[in-house]
């Protein structure tokens, strides 16, 4: 039992619009602190720019803005230095994979053992509404009247590409799923990419409010659960099924399929296949959106292996300190 409460991690006054899904997230991410327990002078939090970024200013931990796109960077540097630290990065959809692209798939390649919120809301909240890099080709904003021309990324796609080992989705209005997630991301030793699903009240309301609801969630998104059925619905009564390489909706008891017929979700398979067809579901193609622990495979960490060779290296060496090393040279007195 974690002697600390969700009171022990707040601070501050958050300023955010009415109705915006950072509310929501952070009253989720206080509580998972507290059931994590790690003290909060353990642990950091870590943003870029943006209106997600802001967060840092209501946890009561070390925290900090950094600049626009910079936050997994700096995130890097930190848990390298101090490998106890528990960091939370926290980007959202603009920051973290526009600007903050490149550090975003690197840290996934190099799998820094960071916990990578990234709050989507497919639009530029703080600069008053322009497209971002998830924003859905004919997206009508500020910055494109007639319509983007561009596809969006899908951050599973990317984290899957970048050889990511750990992704999880969930909705900011969903709380107990939101924590679930959080403090899977804690448990897993390596890069863990969350994605929140949230609204922009202002600028993109109702971008995913297909599931923004407990009653849309019931009908447009499957709960993926480690070793259990893929079954979704009001009822349970739809599940998926493998259909050549790709995936099938089918009504259990129906033309012929049964509960032995519908798939087990497995997310520590290395083989990230089926995970990544979960991933990309959307009810644009007939499928449900996956939300939970989609992927979560073990794999040496960077920052981990950074300091097993420094070890290795510093045995090797004749001298351990900077006196040492001034020992080790030729030295000679000029009088």
């Amino acid at each position: 039992m974690s002697e600390y409460t969700f009171q022990d991690y707040k601070k501050g006054q958050p300023r955010w619009c009415p109705g915006c899904g950072d509310h929501f997230f952070l009253a989720s991410l206080h509580k998972a602190m507290a059931e994590v327990g790690v003290a909060p002078h353990n642990m950091a939090v870590i943003s870029g720019i943006g209106c997600s970024s802001r967060l840092p200013y209501y946890v009561n931990t070390y925290a900090m803005q950094t600049i626009h796109g910079r936050a997994a960077a700096i995130a890097t540097g930190a848990k390298v230095a101090n490998p106890d630290l528990c960091i939370w990065q926290v980007s959202g959809d603009g920051d973290g994979l526009a600007i903050g692209g490149n550090h975003f798939i690197h840290a996934m390649r190099r799998n820094i053992d960071l916990n990578m919120i990234l709050l989507n809301n497919r639009i530029y909240g703080l600069t008053k509404g322009q497209y971002s890099p998830t924003s859905p080709r004919g997206f009508v904003s500020k910055s494109s009247p007639y319509g983007t021309v561009e596809d969006p990324f899908r951050p599973a796609e990317l984290c899957f590409g970048a050889r990511g080992h750990f992704f999880a989705r969930s909705v900011a209005t969903d709380a107990a799923e939101t924590q679930d997630i959080l403090k899977a991301a804690y448990q897993h030793k390596g890069a863990a990419v969350c994605e929140i699903l949230q609204n922009c009240v202002i600028f993109n309301d109702g971008c995913h409010e297909s599931v923004y609801t407990k009653e849309g969630r019931k009908k447009n998104a499957i709960y993926v659960r480690h070793g259990e059925k893929l079954v979704f619905g009001e009822n349970n009564e739809f599940g998926l099924v493998q259909e050549g390489f790709g995936l099938k909706v089918v009504k259990i008891g129906e033309n012929g399929y049964t509960l032995d017929d519908v798939l087990v979700h497995d997310a520590h398979c290395e083989d990230n296949t089926l995970q990544l067809k979960l991933a990309m579901m959307s009810n644009e193609n007939g499928f449900p959106i996956a939300l939970g622990v989609i992927r979560d495979v073990d794999a040496p960490t960077y920052d981990e292996s950074v300091h097993v060779q420094l070890d290795e290296v510093s045995k090797q060496k004749k001298y351990h300190n900077f006196a040492e090393l001034l020992e080790t040279n030729d030295i000679w007195e000029v009088k």
